[in-house]
């Protein structure tokens, strides 16, 4: 007993135990009319894992997660962190390249995809190393039905470490390989703990989950910590406006987060003024800038939300800094907020050192909460940590209360609703293009994404805007094509040649009335 204690004080399965031990007739979960009080969730995770361990699978393998939002998505997680695998979540909306190489660079032995997506598994099974593919959901050998089945092993438990990794988080960085940002089972408690210091997440919160649960700010930020509050929370499939209204109502939900896209939608529904949302009094926000006069307007329309703006990237776990809603004050709306309990954060200049109140420099990190660097690629990691601190690739100002402003970013990525892609990556396909001579994609200002996707195209023959957005639709997820195009005559470069990436934003945000060619609207899981 002594040594259990030991190895799930600071574990992701310490978590769940803990919550289980204290309500163990509380719910947990709930999904679809089902519901899962913490002792049947508890059980549920040990049989999940005891199931994965069956398959031949041995502590630190990679178990790759391509499904929907689901109890049995949430099942697998705490199932792998039981087991001692390392979860991968995979974005469904991810096309055969972009899959295949998330599969093989994770070094995935497993794919526990929905029935829906397991035909594109299939498709790239001969170019990784994925030997099984599990239905995560409806097929009777799904992770739900082990889970769900009283006569199902629950042993043995693996003797899992703080130290061991739970997750690896694809993140788009600054080039076209997406990064695995590795997180050990230490750096996402110490997330948890932050989470409910910054956000008030409370034993009788009721938190309405309807963002991608791949996605750390909904696992990391929401999900897990509500879970280790003894919580009760309700997954969604889909962040549909109307429904979330409708959940909000009859589910009395205390809590929902959602990245500023969606907060928009829910504001310009017809049933925004008039469903009953009196038990909605925690609004959490993130993922991109919230426009401070459409926050502005929600506040007045519906002033029992505070309102949490939460800030950070996945390599953090993903939380840094929260601005809280009686921090919300004129002068103040634009702000990310302050460090939350277990980071250090600081704005550093060019050569390191700190800047002053004000000023605009880089934001570093230190924290237990962060990433012990990236799968497979140590140059990368040197990079990112070096000097002691985690570059996080922001440009921000803190002021002389401590808090953050994000003005810009270092890395060229686009953040389209919340969601990040990487310039490169789009580039590299629209230079597969033959009538591409050159080719720069750059974010520009967007009402409805925040950013939108703009690729800026020195073209070698004649060729249309919408010729090259369905070209590169063939080959990216719809959240990273572009939301447009501009044909010019040359790039701005500087002296030795470096393309001046901002020097093009600006210009463009100037001449916004040059041709251009308009994306249609994303279609699913844009």
């Amino acid at each position: 007993m002594e040594r259990e204690a030991a190895v799930t004080a600071s574990t992701v399965d310490g978590v769940l135990r803990r919550a289980a031990a204290r309500g163990p007739d509380r719910t947990a979960l709930r999904f679809g009319g089902r519901e899962w009080s913490y002792a049947e969730l508890d059980r549920g995770a040990s049989r999940v894992a005891a199931w994965l361990l069956g398959l031949g699978l041995t502590r630190g393998d990679r178990v790759a997660a391509f499904g929907g939002n689901s109890d049995a998505y949430v099942l697998a997680f705490l199932g792998c962190a039981r087991a001692g695998l390392v979860h991968v979540p995979v974005n469904p909306a991810l096309r055969r390249e972009e899959l295949a190489y998330l599969l093989a660079q994770s070094g995935a032995i497993v794919v526990l995809a929905d029935p829906r997506l397991a035909g594109r598994v299939e498709e790239v099974r001969p170019s990784v190393p994925a030997r099984d593919v599990l239905a995560l959901r409806g097929a009777l050998e799904s992770v739900l039905e082990v889970a769900r089945d009283p006569h199902a092993p629950t042993g043995p438990v693996t003797d899992v470490s703080d130290t061991d990794l739970a997750q690896l988080l694809y993140t788009s960085g600054t080039t076209s390989a997406p990064k695995g940002a590795m997180l050990t089972h230490r750096a996402l408690v110490h997330e948890y703990a932050s989470c409910l210091y910054a956000l008030d997440i409370a034993e009788d919160d009721r938190i309405l989950h309807a963002l991608p649960l791949y996605h750390s700010a909904q696992m990391h930020v929401f999900l897990m910590p509500g879970l280790a509050a003894g919580a009760c929370n309700t997954v969604s499939e889909a962040p549909d406006p109307g429904d979330v209204l409708r959940r909000v109502e009859e589910d009395r939900a205390t809590s929902f987060f959602a990245p500023p896209t969606v907060w928009l939608a829910l504001r310009d529904h017809p049933d925004f003024d008039t469903r009953d949302l009196e038990s909605l009094a925690k609004g959490y926000y993130g993922a991109a800038a919230m426009p401070v006069p459409a926050l502005e307007d929600i506040r007045a329309r519906r002033p029992g939300i505070g309102f949490y703006n939460c800030f950070g990237q996945s390599e953090i776990g993903p939380l840094a800094t929260v601005l809280r809603p009686e921090e919300h004050t004129p002068g103040r709306m634009d702000s990310c907020g302050r460090p939350v309990l277990h980071v250090e954060a600081r704005v550093v200049r060019e050569d390191g050192t700190a800047a002053a109140p004000g000023e605009t420099g880089e934001v570093v990190y230190r924290s237990p909460q962060l990433c012990s660097g990236y799968w497979e690629k140590p140059e990368e990691t040197a990079e990112a940590f070096r000097g002691g601190w985690f570059h996080s690739g922001d440009l921000a100002r803190r002021d002389a209360d401590g808090y953050f402003t994000v003005v810009d970013r270092l890395k060229d990525v686009i953040n389209t609703g919340g969601v990040l892609v990487a310039s490169r990556e789009v580039e590299e396909v629209l230079y597969r293009h033959p009538s591409v001579a050159e080719a720069a994609v750059i974010a520009l200002p967007d009402d409805t994404w925040g950013e939108a996707g703009t690729a800026v195209v020195v073209p070698r023959a004649r060729v249309a805007g919408d010729e090259l957005i369905a070209f590169t639709r063939r080959h990216l997820a719809g959240f990273k094509v572009p939301k447009q195009v501009r044909l010019v005559e040359d790039l701005p470069r500087n002296a030795s040649g470096k393309l001046l990436k901002r020097v093009l934003r600006d210009e463009l945000s100037e001449e916004d009335g040059r041709k251009g060619a308009e994306a249609p609207p994303p279609g699913p899981g844009a």
